[in-house]
C-alpha cells in the first residue's frame, strides 16, 4: 500500500560518511563528515568519484544489509577510487531527534 510504501521510505536515511585515512592527495581532510539525507539524496562538496563508488553501499547501509566488518556489521570501511587516497566509513545513523 501506499501507507506502507512511506512507512519503508522513512527508514532509508540518513547516512553518514566519514574520512578516516588519507594516503595521498585530497581536497578532504580526515574527520570530514558529509550526510545523505536518503540514498537518492548525496552530500553536497564531496568528490564525484568518491560518491559514484559510495552509491552502491549508501543503498546497503540503508536497507540494513550487514557490512564485511566482524566488528560491526552497520559499518562499511571504503577506500575512494584513488590509488592513494582515502578510506572512509559509512553507516546509518538515527535521524535527528530520534531517540
Amino acid at each position: 500500500s501506499d501507507a506502507e510504501y512511506k512507512a519503508f521510505w522513512e527508514t532509508l536515511g540518513p547516512i553518514e560518511i566519514k574520512m578516516v585515512e588519507k594516503h595521498g592527495e585530497c581536497r578532504h581532510e580526515v574527520g570530514d563528515t558529509f550526510t545523505y539525507e536518503n540514498p537518492y539524496k548525496r552530500p553536497e562538496g564531496v568528490c564525484l568519484a568518491l560518491l559514484n563508488m559510495l552509491d552502491v553501499y549508501a543503498w546497503r547501509a540503508a536497507m540494513g544489509v550487514p557490512s564485511w566488518n566482524g566488528d560491526d556489521r552497520t559499518l562499511y570501511r571504503l577506500h575512494c577510487p584513488d590509488a592513494t587516497g582515502t578510506v572512509w566509513e559509512l553507516r546509518k545513523v538515527d535521524r535527528k531527534g530520534d531517540d
